[in-house]
């Protein structure tokens, strides 16, 4: 599963899912429908300082203690819909995956063991309870998973420069219908199947797409490029339209021209170079 957590650091990117208010029962739907009139409504950079600052305390809080009663809210065709932060949840499944990120002794100076392993007993406890618990945000740090590009179009991009007086960041972004991004998902999956063996690849597309069935069908399915706009060029994240070398190389396999594929996978890899060595530098 990609990095969903409230240890998010800047250089990440995010897969959201807004769900209409209908998919929630109440006493939820009434709080989050309430929820949605606000206008002082929370941004990505707000959720993004909250979760750094359970971090500043000495010891980091790495799960916070109650959770978070804020959520994104989008508003399209007539529809309001929101995606919970879940921020509890999404810290605890952090945690567990902290290890494949970082040695041991990097992952021990952040977090001590002894705080993880409370951590660990804390989510054991409260998944007792909510054994169908699921996080509305994904989070990928220092790239965007090939299968999340799947579950979109180049139609569907989004790009701002950002360049306002206010200096606010780019924003690089596609939101799509649900059902487009299951049925985009399930095409995608058969051809890679026909094309190949298993692998990470398709692993990765059978998880997401399993997520994907447990949110309503009227939902709306977002990938953020979020922080990681700041670790490509200008021109060259005006210029990223990786979603269409996806789709061109998952049809190129469809259609049995391998060297087609290769050529799309190929510029796919030369676009994220660049930030991946600036992972490594990090």
């Amino acid at each position: 599963m990609p990095k969903v957590s409230s240890l998010i650091v800047p250089y990440a990117a995010y897969l959201r899912v807004y769900e209409p208010l209908a998919a929630f029962p109440e006493p939820e739907r009434g709080h989050w429908t309430r929820y949605a009139r606000r206008t002082d409504l929370p941004s990505y950079q707000d959720e993004l300082r909250r979760s750094l600052a359970d971090l500043l305390p000495s010891p980091p809080v790495p799960v916070p203690v109650h959770e978070s009663g804020d959520a994104f809210v989008l508003e399209s065709d007539g529809v309001v819909r929101v995606c919970p932060w879940r921020t509890r949840l999404r810290g605890w499944q952090a945690l567990q995956e902290l290890p494949e990120d970082f040695p041991e002794p990097v992952v021990d100076a952040l977090l001590p063991p002894v705080l993880r392993r409370q951590a660990a007993q804390d989510y054991e406890r409260w998944l007792a309870d909510h054994p169908d618990a699921r996080p509305w945000i994904r989070t990928a740090t220092w790239q965007v998973p090939i299968n999340w590009f799947v579950l979109v179009s180049d139609e569907e991009r989004e790009y701002d420069t950002g360049g306002d007086p206010r200096g606010a960041a780019p924003v690089l972004r596609y939101r799509t219908p649900m059902v487009q991004a299951r049925r985009r998902v399930a095409r995608g999956l058969r051809a890679l199947r026909e094309a190949m063996d298993e692998g990470p690849l398709i692993d990765g597309l059978v998880d997401v797409g399993r997520w994907l069935e447990e949110f309503h069908p009227r939902s709306v399915v977002e990938l953020d490029y979020g922080g990681l706009v700041h670790t490509v060029p200008a021109g060259a994240l005006e210029d990223d339209h990786s979603a269409a070398d996806v789709a061109e190389g998952i049809d190129a396999l469809r259609h049995g021209d391998g060297a087609a594929a290769g050529a799309a996978y190929g510029r796919l890899v030369e676009r994220w170079r660049a930030v991946r060595d600036r992972r490594s530098a990090n």
